[in-house]
Order: C-alpha cells, then structure tokens, then sequence
C-alpha cells in the first residue's frame, strides 16, 4: 500500500495547503524564491500537514482556517531541512541538489531564515494566543536542536539520553505540535489536544529512529543520498550507538572524520548492519510505535483516528 493511499481524502485539502506554500515561498528577492522554490519542488510527504489536518477533525474542522497552522508548520520544517543541509555539508536531498549544494551557504541560511520568518508571519492568521506560544516555543526548541547537532558531530562518546534528546527537537517535537495544533485550531478541548500532542510525540520518535535505520539498510537510490551519510557526517545514530558496544567496531567508528569519505567507511557499515545493532534500534521504535498506538486508543473513534494509526503503522514499519 502505498503512503498516500492511507489519506487520499484529504487530496483536495492538501493542494490548497501547496498552492499556499508555493505562494507564501515567494519574495521579493528573486534568488529567495528561487532557492524556495527549488526546495519546495524536491517534493516531501507533507507528513506534518496531515497531521495537522487529521488532528483537526476531532473539533470543528474548516479547511480555511486550519491551512495556517499546516502551513506554518511545513514551513519551519522546510527551514530545519535547509539548515540541516549546512550543518552536515549535504550536496543532496530526495535525490536533487541542496540549496547549498546549488547555490552556497550563505543563500541557504538566508532562505531558512526567510522560512522561519514566513511561518511566523502566516500563523498570525490564527487568532489563538496559546497556539502562538506553542509555535514559537517550537521554532526554539528545533534551533536549539540544530545548535546540538553542531557541537555533537563526530563526538562519538554520546549516549542513549542524549541521542533520544536530540531527535525529539529534530523530529519528534514537530510531528507533535503538528497533531496538538490541529486540534486546537479547530477548537479541541484541553484534554484531547494533549493527547494528540503525545501521540506525535512517540510518532515522532519512532519515525526518527527508523530513518536512522534505513540510513544504513536502504540503497543510495531510496534514499537519494549515499549509504551511511549520517555517520559519514559525524553525526550519532542509535543503530551506531548499539553497535559501539562491540569494541573493534568502536574502534572503527572513532576514526572517522571529517576528512573520511563514503568508500573508507563501506566495510563499517557492513559490520553494523549484522551486529544486531539494527535489530535493537527497530525495538526501540517499536516501543515508541505501541506507546502511540495505545494513547490513540483513548481519542474517539472515526476517520481520523483510523487514518492517523494506519500512518503510525505505516511510519512504523516502513523499510525504505
């Protein structure tokens, strides 16, 4: 089955949400909205904007009114993506040049920023003082997860806490105020928003781990970038975690650098994949996945709690 499917009804929603997106990208700047463009067209899954659809059909859902919060929200993940591709010198993303890679540092910073800005701006359309202090709270806790990810490159004596601590402002943190948001906009009451705020959470989470895994088990053409990235980049993921518990394996990991390159570190990644270490780490996200599952057990039924725990399954389980 393939991802969309499981939310096909939302596909009129969903292109009113692009169609603002593409507008809201533009500036008066052209190479701005060149370079918004161009991220914008590399396409996504739009994860957080069903979320937040979802999510607001456990109140009195208007499209009209609930596009500001989806919008906003994609904006700033766009922004956290443009950022990320700085931090980690990515010259690729889904398979097509980054605005780094495209242009330079500087335009992608700048771009970013312009991003953060927009989604601010937009949500302005939202008359909720509380949804306006989640949304800012988030954008600080997503920057000062950029901030982490500087300082912890290639510092591989990190731990179990401080890895789970990072993906959430990376990931988990969005996915979740994507579901609380929704639910708020369209008029939720306290308790129910709360819930679906700890359902994305442990979506979140999930999710983030899984892509750790398929850094390593998937082929450079799932993932449009090469194999291994992550560690190339110095960057700590839980499946490299699990796997420095083998000493000669520990070892390997510590000499990578910023000099290494993906054709140094291809016997690593080899010795990863059969240590157990993914195994351990899809364990990890499953407790997560079940943790979610049964808080969306608690919300009423309908379409929207059936939708939103196929795309945990889905998100769950997917292998590339």
């Amino acid at each position: 089955m393939k991802f969309k499917s499981l939310y096909s009804f939302l596909n009129a929603d969903l292109d009113l949400i692009e169609k603002d997106l593409e507008d809201i990208v533009h500036s008066e700047y052209d190479l701005i909205s060149q370079a918004g463009l161009h991220l914008l067209q590399a396409g996504g899954k739009r994860i957080r904007p069903v979320f937040v659809l979802l999510s607001g059909m456990f109140g009195d859902y208007n499209i009209h009114k609930i596009k500001y919060v989806a919008v906003s929200l994609e904006l700033i993940h766009m922004a956290s993506l443009v950022h990320d591709d700085v931090i980690d010198d990515a010259e690729l993303r889904r398979g097509k040049p980054t605005i780094k890679a495209k242009w330079d540092n500087k335009i992608a910073m700048y771009t970013g920023d312009y991003l953060f800005a927009r989604s601010l701006e937009y949500m302005t359309n939202i008359d909720n003082s509380l949804a306006h202090k989640i949304l800012s709270s988030t954008i600080v806790e997503v920057c000062l997860g950029e901030i982490e990810q500087i300082k912890d490159k290639y510092r591989f004596d990190q731990n179990l806490r401080t890895y789970l601590k990072r993906i959430k402002r990376k990931t988990a943190i969005l996915i979740a105020v994507s579901c609380q948001l929704g639910a708020i906009a369209s008029g939720a009451d306290e308790k129910l928003h709360r819930k679906l705020y700890w359902f994305g959470y442990f979506v979140g989470m999930s999710y983030q781990i899984i892509d750790d895994i398929l850094d390593f088990t998937s082929s450079e053409e799932e993932l449009g970038k090469p194999v291994g990235s992550d560690l190339l980049q110095g960057n700590v993921t839980l499946p490299v975690l699990f796997a420095m518990n083998d000493t000669d394996l520990k070892e390997q990991v510590y000499k990578i650098g910023s000099q290494s390159n993906a054709d140094a570190i291809k016997p690593l990644i080899e010795g990863i994949k059969n240590s157990g270490a993914v195994d351990q780490a899809f364990e990890i996200s499953n407790r997560y996945l079940e943790k979610a599952l049964a808080i969306l057990r608690e919300l009423p039924r309908g379409q929207a709690r059936s939708s939103l725990g196929s795309i945990a399954k889905y998100i769950g389980k997917r292998k590339f």
